[in-house]
């Protein structure tokens, strides 16, 4: 025991400079409050808005860690050299998320591969060590057949044919990242790099859970059914994807797994047991008694069809109307793609291994929506 005690204190990062972008985003408040326990030096926050209410939470658990504030756009060269200078390790969680097309291609590159592109460059410059990317599982897809992957893992081959945006920029930006290692650093060191792909990330404050719950209330309490039971997936809690993110920072201390990680991607899941997306929300939600739909409004081949003819008024209205459909193909295709991974090599590589269980990342996370239902019923009764 006193020998794995001694590993952990050896590869803690404390008295290290850190930087987080993304920092005020659903996983990058997370990982900002479990680094504080980790005595670093300093944390730097970097995102477009700081939330005042946030540093003012982060008073009582800092310590003596210095937590610093860069606000702004994640493009500014400035802003990146000022928030980079004197760092150790960048966790790099900061990107547009768009699943049904809302956010124009043109400031999702922006965002997602240049920015990444300039944070990188930043780090070679500022002789910042460590870099690890916030990836994402759609980068592995389902591909448009939807091919499944049950239990996958890092050597599992697929060909992925990424049609939306949000993918194909996640996609280019993880490999810009993963080329960067071994990038000479100006003071002679090397940049070490590496990518965690986390499943679909659920918990306290997961907006996509708060829209679910919003539509079955509207719906009279009963969830909308979209993908099918036997499509299961294996979603992830955002408290273990922070773990992950502070694990692979401290094995990238270490010369030998520096080594290892270097260059690499790792699926980040956990111990939630495989379930479709739908049955998912409503195993966190019937407990605050939301009921769900049997089957689908339509039959899947249907539904395939209505988002195609969406597509198709989307293209043809784009000149004159801005039109968002709500649901297309590729993303019916994931809701319905059974698509899950194993987190074994993070665990092989980096030590990586799950702190929250199923049942206290379920509890946590339908009190955390059980203290917000309320509010969203009296929002919604007022329309």
């Amino acid at each position: 025991m006193s020998e794995v005690v001694l590993v952990e204190v050896s590869m803690a990062l404390s008295g290290e400079v850190c930087v987080v972008t993304g920092a005020c985003g659903f996983l990058g408040e997370t990982l900002i409050r479990l680094l504080l326990e980790e005595k670093l030096a300093e944390i730097r926050l970097l995102d477009r808005n700081i939330r005042s209410e946030l540093i003012q939470s982060l008073d009582d658990c800092r310590g003596e860690t210095k937590v610093s504030v860069f606000e702004g756009d994640i493009r500014d060269r400035e802003l990146l050299r000022r928030a980079c200078k004197g760092a150790a390790l960048v966790f790099h969680t900061a990107s547009l998320i768009d699943v049904i097309g809302a956010v124009e291609y043109s400031e999702l590159y922006g965002v997602n591969v240049k920015g990444t592109q300039l944070l990188l460059e930043t780090c070679i410059q500022e002789n910042v060590a460590s870099f690890i990317y916030t990836s994402s599982i759609e980068v592995a897809g389902p591909n448009p057949r939807g091919d499944p992957i049950i239990n996958g893992d890092e050597d599992t081959p697929y060909s992925a044919c990424l049609k939306f945006s949000y993918s194909k920029t996640k996609q280019e930006a993880e490999q810009i990242c993963l080329q960067a290692n071994g990038e000479l650093l100006r003071n002679g060191g090397q940049l070490a790099t590496c990518a965690l792909r986390p499943m679909y990330i659920y918990g306290p404050g997961c907006r996509f859970t708060l829209g679910h719950m919003r539509d079955g209330i509207r719906n009279g309490n009963v969830l909308l059914r979209t993908s099918r039971r036997e499509a299961k997936v294996n979603p992830v809690y955002v408290g273990n994807v922070a773990l992950a993110h502070l694990q692979a920072g401290r094995a990238l201390r270490d010369s030998q797994k520096r080594a290892v990680m270097g260059g690499n991607f790792y699926y980040i899941s956990d111990n939630t047991p495989p379930v479709s997306y739908s049955d998912f929300n409503y195993a966190v939600l019937s407990p605050l008694g939301f009921g769900i739909q049997e089957r689908p409004i339509l039959p899947f081949p249907l539904l395939y069809l209505l988002s195609f003819l969406m597509e198709l008024l989307h293209v043809v209205l784009r000149p004159f109307l801005r039109f968002t459909p709500p649901l297309n193909r590729q993303l019916l295709t994931m809701l319905n793609t059974p698509f899950s991974f194993s987190y074994k090599k993070a665990h092989r590589d980096f030590g990586y291994c799950p702190r929250y269980d199923w049942e206290e990342a379920r509890k946590r996370t339908t009190d955390w929506l059980a203290s917000v239902l309320p509010k969203e019923r009296q929002q919604i009764n007022m329309k």
